[in-house]
């Protein structure tokens, strides 16, 4: 879809009263596995992410 492609290419998709979706990132961290008690490196990543308009938040509060 259209939003999938800009999001792809790393622009914001922003839909007029309903919200923005955009891609955000998660640094490199280091995380502990809770059996083994081992340490391993989670890489940095993408993720996409919606932050809801104005509108939206209105209209689910009521």
């Amino acid at each position: 879809s259209k939003v999938e492609e800009a999001l792809a290419s790393g622009n914001k998709v922003q839909l007029t009263g309903f919200g923005t979706f955009e891609v955000r990132k998660r640094k490199a961290r280091t995380g502990v596995k809770p059996g083994t008690k081992e340490k391993i490196k989670n890489p940095a990543t993408q993720y996409p992410a919606f932050k809801p308009g104005k509108a939206l938040k209105e209209k689910v509060k009521k």
